[in-house]
């Protein structure tokens, strides 16, 4: 039964008033950083901005509540931007509240089977190919907000926005573009140089009073949605259509998979910063709940975000209950506050989105992606492309079947037939552990097989024993038949955690295929050059001849010079 509690009942044991008081100081802070994004995510979605507070509130509440992360903000992304604004234009408000309750229920399920951890098979390629597409849609719908422009309608296909909104490109306003790039300067120096103080918040409060103190003439909330509504979210059944249940079923996936990953993604970077793990099975069924709650608001799909988790550490939570505090902030604002939300410019929250959708890119991931294989490259390219050009159900599709043939084709390759011969027992010789004595500062461990997606998170076993461990970690890859991206970024989170530590790393044995991958992606300055030995021999020379200290300096030295 412990390992179905969520976190907020768990943590109530060593709670305490300090605990409490920092909680509720994160929670306000995160709920005032929640506040424009989940406006903003809203409108992008072709939504009143009042489903994404509503969803921050009841979504956002629940998913700390009943989740199975420490530190983890649930709410609106930027991620189901794309698939919310197909499903309500296709489908309709109805549509979209009867596809987030099938995708809550999807998740529910997941979580009770134990099929949350089923979400690592999807590999990075894919993972960032549809990021990056997300990331451009989100940003091309706010051109027209950003700039001011007079259109009537803008179309929903990516190449039929552009043309539109270049062929209205005269229409532009001034005054909203002016506005629009003062919020942005203002959002980038503040993320640059006051970090503590978040840069959405401020832009938005500083657009919002030059609005109504100079009675600007630009477009707000108040003139395109008529404001927010004050008061509590009030209950509201979509209306059940059974005609709609069939064709649902492939976006309601869609939405599962996205607040599965995402939410995933999120509590991995929320344990990371404070320290902490989460129970993912424990955190899907937190998500769905919140999921299948949200609708019946009015709210929007819910997912965990990752910035606002990052906000939320960085202001010192301790608990889930700094996630139920930032849902009740964003509650007491609808409630006192709504009025002024009408004053609230779009350019502005254009600009936030901007900014966000940048963020999300993992624009950063692509140089790394592009030293991979043809293949895997090919996989991430088109999982983009399609994204952008197509439909984001049918991109990810395409990237999991593209992923799927690369991990076949890679596993075939390595199984070879090959005769034993008399080169082979002398070479041999060189890479088995008999008769070679380990010294006390030093530890061995293997990986046998294939290290691709799905099998990376075996290596967290190592990096959970750091503290444990001697001063030399030497990783034999001799049996390590292969290696994919998702393989390579486990083994520098490895190499980081190691140096981190104060202990050094050396690899030995690296076969043909992780030899040239890791050449190739250039991994050797995670670990050195001079700490990859070609066999174990020689990783036991070098453990010998260089303490862990001398390993550091070296390697921190050398990383310093690389990266000026």
């Amino acid at each position: 039964m412990q390992d179905w509690l969520p976190r907020s009942i768990s943590c109530l044991k060593n709670y305490s008033w300090q605990k409490f008081a920092a909680d509720v100081l994160a929670g306000v802070t995160v709920g005032l950083v929640a506040l424009p994004l989940a406006m903003a995510f809203a409108i992008a979605s072709g939504v009143a901005p009042q489903a994404g507070l509503y969803c921050a509130i009841v979504a956002g509440f629940l998913i700390s509540a009943l989740g199975g992360s420490t530190t983890q903000i649930g709410g609106p992304t930027g991620a189901f931007v794309v698939v919310v604004f197909g499903i309500v234009a296709r489908y309709g408000l109805d549509g979209l509240f009867m596809c987030t309750l099938m995708a809550g229920v999807m998740l529910v399920i997941l979580g009770i089977t134990g099929l949350g951890t089923a979400v690592k098979y999807i590999p990075r390629p894919v993972v960032v190919g549809f990021t990056n597409g997300i990331a451009v849609i989100i940003a091309s719908t706010q051109i027209k907000d950003f700039f001011g422009l007079k259109v009537g309608k803008v179309p929903g296909e990516f190449l039929a926005r552009m043309e539109t909104l270049a062929r209205n490109y005269r229409t532009l306003s001034p005054l909203e573009t002016g506005l629009g790039v003062f919020a942005l300067i203002v959002i980038l120096i503040f993320m640059r140089y006051v970090k503590r103080v978040p840069g959405y918040i401020v832009a938005l409060f500083a657009g919002t009073a030059l609005v109504v103190l100079l009675k600007l003439p630009v477009e707000t909330i108040g003139t395109r949605f008529g404001g927010i509504p004050s008061g509590f979210p009030g209950i509201k059944f979509p209306q059940f259509r059974a005609d709609l249940l069939r064709p649902l079923i492939a976006p309601a996936i869609t939405v599962a998979m996205l607040g599965a990953i995402e939410s995933l993604m999120s509590a991995v970077v929320s344990d990371r910063m404070s320290g902490t793990k989460h129970n993912p099975n424990v955190e899907l069924v937190g998500q769905g709940v919140a999921n299948i709650m949200s609708p019946l608001f009015g709210g929007l799909p819910a997912t965990g975000a990752i910035a606002r988790t990052a906000t939320n550490i960085r202001s010192g939570a301790k608990t889930p209950v700094a996630g139920m505090v930032h849902a009740l902030t964003l509650l007491a604002i609808v409630l006192f506050a709504a009025p002024l939300a009408r004053f609230i410019p779009l350019s502005v929250l254009a600009a936030i989105l901007f900014v966000v959708s940048y963020q999300m890119g993992e624009w950063r991931e692509i140089p790394e992606l592009l030293k991979l294989t043809p293949l895997e490259i090919g996989t991430w390219l088109v999982t983009f492309l399609l994204t952008v050009f197509a439909d984001l159900t049918v991109a990810v599709e395409a990237g999991m079947i593209l992923a799927a043939l690369v991990y076949i084709r890679k596993v075939t390759a390595t199984t070879t037939v090959s005769q034993v011969t008399d080169e082979y027992l002398r070479e041999g010789q060189v890479h088995i552990l008999q008769h070679k004595e380990i010294p006390s500062y030093v530890t061995i461990f293997r990986i046998h097989g294939p290290f691709l997606f799905g099998a990376t998170d075996k290596i967290d076993e190592v990096i959970e024993r750091i503290p444990e461990l001697p001063r030399i970690v030497v990783l034999r890859l001799r049996n390590m038949t292969a290696i994919d991206a998702t393989g390579l970024q486990a083994l520098e989170a490895l190499a980081d955690a190691v140096h981190a530590s104060g202990r050094g790393l050396i690899l030995c044995g690296a076969r043909e295929q992780p030899a040239r991958l890791m050449h190739q992606a250039e991994f050797e300055r995670h670990v050195g050059r001079e700490n990859i030995c070609a066999n174990v021999k020689e990783a036991l020379e070098r453990a010998q001849q260089v303490p862990a200290s001398a390993m550091m300096k070296s390697f921190t030295a050398k990383t310093m010079v690389n990266e000026s």
